[in-house]
């Protein structure tokens, strides 16, 4: 009788642990909430619409604050081995290397910020070792019926200078999806993807063009107050954590 108990109870073990391991996942919803063991930069799996998994690159230790939060990293460039120049569908839903370039996703940046207050930080650094970072205290991505519109707000300058304020409340546009503010369409002008106004001063998706270059203005992964329109910068990344 006791053995029989005994496999009864290992039975109800093995149904009921997986689905508490699963609760447990599935209240991660950014970076932040990875476990507190976890103190390596790399890819986490998190769950920002609460049941579907996202893999997400998380930076755990920023200016070495890694007691504090850890970001959620939503773009980045690097070295110009993922081409940005892409189409609607496919920067709603992300693509790129995680460990290398990537765009996270628009309707994740939905999913992330509609359920918290996050803060954005941008980091730059041109092809001669200088670097800079822009910082907003309040970021988010309205729904893909609102345009995913931008929202950002609190700027304090990391000597990068505000290229956003000008494409604040701007919606997403690619080459085959026009949502600017211009008569043009400023992702085909700047081959590039973004929040853009009529055009743009910051321009992180465009193309990687390798620092300084003047025979097309402002098309390149630029920020244009702190290296000009006609400079490609060697790396740029954006990423978000809940604000205290």
């Amino acid at each position: 009788m006791a053995i029989f108990y005994v496999k009864q109870f290992r039975v109800l073990l093995a149904l009921v642990l997986p689905l508490l391991a699963g609760s447990a996942s599935v209240s991660q919803t950014d970076c932040s909430d990875v476990s507190t063991n976890a103190t390596l930069n790399g890819v986490y799996t998190i769950y920002p619409a609460g049941d579907t998994p996202v893999q997400v690159y998380c930076d755990v230790g920023c200016d070495g604050q890694v007691e504090y939060k850890k970001w959620t990293v939503i773009q980045r460039r690097m070295d110009g081995s993922v081409n940005f120049y892409r189409p609607w569908e496919q920067y709603k839903k992300g693509f790129g290397n995680l460990n290398g370039e990537f765009w996270q996703g628009l309707e994740t940046l939905y999913q992330l910020t509609s359920k918290k207050t996050y803060e954005l930080r941008v980091d730059m650094e041109d092809f001669e070792g200088a670097k800079a970072y822009a910082l907003y205290s309040s970021f988010s991505v309205e729904s893909e019926a609102n345009g995913y519109k931008l929202n950002v707000a609190g700027f304090y300058n990391g000597g990068a200078g505000d290229s956003l304020e000008y494409q604040n409340g701007q919606k997403f546009s690619t080459f085959d999806n026009d949502q600017d503010s211009s008569s043009d369409n400023c992702a085909k002008l700047y081959l590039g993807a973004f929040w853009y106004n009529t055009c743009h001063h910051a321009n992180p998706n465009g193309i990687y063009v390798w620092g300084q270059h003047g025979k097309h203005n402002a098309i390149g992964n630029v920020w244009s107050h702190f290296k000009g329109y006609e400079y490609g910068l060697k790396f740029i990344s954006m990423k978000i954590r809940p604000v205290a």
